[in-house]
């Protein structure tokens, strides 16, 4: 099912000849097949008879993610770009299925725990034997090592565990929705994956990677570990506005829309900001400005920014801004986002005709490649659309094929 778009440029996909197998569920693991997608790889989905649980996760909490099609919206970010098969492994049919799967693919990405993998034989110890060149791509909650290594995970418990739940600035604990570390986690794969493809063209070394929601998480916060080391402070962000400068700062406009900017270092904006705000008095004033031209007394500031921000209009505010080269961003909703003429313009949203859902604005592939292209390429397919194409190119005859579907080794 093709899924109508405007390609970012015309050129050849980065990753175009390049398989890879995927026994994977959710979204952590099999979201990093679908950026390989974007990048022009064959991604070959292996699903089994009950199907991959995130064609049915329709809410979450009061959060309605189902589509109209009865499935769920995350089963398309997830599963996008990819052929599906659907096959038993459990049966010796079927792991000859695999194994000569796999011995044609360059990657095989699982989100299995350890014992799983190794019960099913798609471990790496396994399928190398099968393709000594092959990648093998593993994604787990917190990590090969350790007393939690065989524990599932979603993205709220490594979020969790790694600290992100307090860095909003709320006092207590406040996940950040949703799967956002899930996607971080994704990205974290298909980088690895890129690297050890790289390193088996140029170093001649295939190898097993392992990413997990933990490590991701952590990755994410580079900045706020590092300084946690260092001053042995908590580095989370007060909540609180007037802890804060009104160079870094959120304020309310008229129209009720909000904006928020972030200047460094103060003394370099100080006086642009007043001079746009009317009121470079503030300038002269001891109370308000120190020998450095730096602001004080961020409570009464902000205070009387509150009043002068609540005469105008954000989009008027934001022209005299950029204007001045102040650093002010409009603070949206996702769902203003997807009509931003910034997203659209670098088209980091882009119009896709979904099968089953419609036209809806998704996120494009966020690179600009001068002489390749990439992005979504079709909608996320049906469990076991693809199976007689792929039995067909593994080299069985339709009678063969048939005969293992009687035996509910396909579907």
């Amino acid at each position: 099912m093709k899924v109508e778009y405007k390609e970012q440029s015309c050129g050849p996909l980065p990753l175009e000849g390049i398989k890879v197998v995927e026994y994977g569920v959710f979204h952590a693991g099999p979201g990093g097949g679908a950026i390989l997608g974007d990048l022009g790889a064959e991604v070959i989905k292996i699903e089994a008879a009950g199907g991959d649980p995130i064609r049915y996760w329709t809410s979450v909490g009061d959060i309605d993610m189902s589509a109209p099609n009865g499935e769920s919206l995350t089963n398309e970010v997830s599963n996008r770009n990819k052929k599906n098969i659907c096959l038993d492994i459990n049966t010796e049919a079927g792991r000859e299925i695999l194994h000569r799967l796999v011995k044609e693919a360059d990657v095989f990405m699982t989100n299995l725990r350890k014992t799983t993998k190794s019960k099913l034989g798609v471990d790496y110890q396994t399928l190398s034997k099968i393709n000594p060149n092959i990648i093998h791509a593993n994604v787990s909650g917190y990590g090969p090592e350790g007393p939690m290594q065989n524990i599932g995970a979603f993205d709220p418990l490594g979020q969790a565990c790694s600290g992100m739940m307090f860095v909003t600035g709320s006092e207590l604990p406040s996940p950040i929705q949703i799967g956002v570390l899930d996607q971080a986690t994704a990205i974290t794969l298909s980088h690895a994956i890129l690297t050890a493809l790289l390193v088996r063209e140029r170093q001649g070394i295939a190898q097993e990677v392992h990413v997990s929601l933990y490590g991701s998480a952590l990755w994410l916060q580079h900045i706020n570990l590092m300084l946690s080391n260092v001053s042995r402070i908590d580095p989370s962000l007060s909540g609180d506005r007037n802890q804060h400068s009104p160079l870094r700062n959120v304020f309310v406009c008229s129209d009720n829309k909000w904006v928020m900017c972030t200047h460094h270092p103060d003394e370099k904006y100080w006086a642009t900001f007043c001079k746009v705000m009317g009121r470079l008095d503030l300038l002269e004033n001891p109370d308000y400005t120190d020998e450095k031209e730096r602001p004080l007394n961020y409570p009464e500031l902000n205070a009387l920014f509150d009043q002068i921000f609540l005469t105008r209009t954000r989009d008027e505010w934001m022209i005299d801004f950029m204007a001045n080269e102040l650093m002010f961003a409009p603070i949206q909703r996702i769902n203003n986002v997807e009509n931003d003429p910034q997203a659209l313009l670098n088209q980091y949203v882009i119009p896709c005709d979904y099968p089953g859902i419609g036209k809806i604005n998704v996120p494009g592939y966020p690179v600009h490649f001068s002489k390749s292209q990439a992005g979504v390429r079709s909608s996320a397919p049906q469990k076991g659309e693809h199976t007689d194409e792929i039995m067909r190119d593994l080299g069985f005859e339709a009678d063969a094929i048939e005969d293992l579907k009687k035996k509910s080794v396909i579907q």
